[in-house]
């Protein structure tokens, strides 16, 4: 019987679900079918697109998934994924496609579509004419888990960066790069951000500006995955998740600082409840001023603070694609 998987999850967990589910299309059912519980635009920047359905659409269940077995891969409830043996890529492989732990990690492709790619074009270049700086750092300092009470922004997750320590980044980093802080939250402050908040940029718009900056720099969310599949280099700072988990530790591009590595316990997130773990890793993204440092010697290493040339491109199309990877190993943990 022909399948039907539901993916479901943040935007990062979707995104790491495309490799495994586009080498099913290609090498067992040219007509699978996907239902994305979120974020399902995601899939247009794939070659899944037409094998898409949103959750709500109408009639699903009579005209779509009746005749199908409906599989629901799980990465998080696998033994090599909370073991630390894999990865999200990886972890949805051996689900979808029954390979083996040791199997080479499969690649994200993004194929950007042209609006998306222009949006990231202009608005990094009107940042960086704004700023009067050469480079353009993208900066995601918080995850899904970030909350907000009264003048305090927190995530208890232990994913996000501590508010103190995103203002001293952003107050660093603009004197010699444009920053762009990749968030929705409106942070409560008075103080004037050195950096740019596009407001209202859609996810694929925010592939297409990762893209077009010089750099990233993250946290355990969305935006470190688009940066490893667009072939950026990038600065990941992990607090209470695992590199091995959900980051790209063989990528040569990235540089991964782990803030919680000598506090940290695995948090089994679905799979059961498990406050306590939770509690104590809460702090984990908390930098110490050699992690502090860290962070910006990696990237002034990684793309200087002058007079080197700016990563932008014209448009691409089908045979000239601005976004074609460097040769990278990309082996994982």
């Amino acid at each position: 019987m022909k399948k039907a998987f539901f993916i479901n999850g943040g935007a990062g967990r979707v995104l790491c679900s495309i490799p495994a589910l586009e080498y099913y299309k290609e090498n067992v059912d040219q007509d699978v079918v996907i239902v994305s519980e979120a974020w399902h635009e995601l899939f247009l920047s794939s070659s899944l697109r037409n094998n898409v359905w949103p959750a709500g659409s109408k009639d699903l269940f009579q005209t779509v998934l009746k005749d199908r077995e409906i599989i629901s891969p799980e990465p998080y409830r696998l033994n090599a994924y909370f073991n630390q043996r894999v990865n999200l890529i990886q972890a949805f492989d051996m689900l979808i496609n029954g390979v083996d732990e040791n199997v080479d990690i499969k690649e994200i492709n993004l194929d950007l579509g042209k609006a998306d790619q222009i949006y990231g074009y202009n608005l990094i270049n009107q940042v960086k004419t704004q700023m009067k700086k050469e480079k353009a750092i993208v900066f995601q300092p918080f995850g899904s888990g970030v909350k907000i009470d009264g003048n305090f922004v927190f995530d208890e997750s232990g994913r996000s960066f501590e508010l103190k320590d995103v203002f001293r980044i952003v107050d660093d980093l603009s004197k010699d790069y444009a920053v762009i802080m990749m968030t929705n939250l409106k942070i409560p402050t008075d103080r004037q951000m050195g950096a740019a908040i596009p407001e209202n940029a859609s996810l694929l718009q925010w592939m297409g500006i990762v893209n077009a900056a010089d750099y990233f720099l993250g946290c355990d969310s969305m935006g470190q995955h688009y940066a490893h599949a667009l072939g950026k280099p990038a600065t990941v700072v992990i607090g209470s998740t695992f590199p091995e988990n959900i980051s790209y530790p063989g990528n040569k591009d990235f540089t991964i600082i782990d803030s919680g590595k000598e506090n940290r316990v695995y948090v089994p997130y679905r799979v059961t409840a498990d406050p306590a773990s939770e509690r104590h890793n809460e702090d984990n993204m908390i930098l110490t001023e050699e992690n502090y440092k860290k962070i910006m010697k990696s990237i002034d290493d990684k793309i200087g603070k002058k007079d080197k040339k700016s990563n932008n491109f014209p448009l691409a199309n089908k045979t000239n694609n601005m976004f074609e990877k460097s040769n990278k190993n990309v082996i994982g943990a």
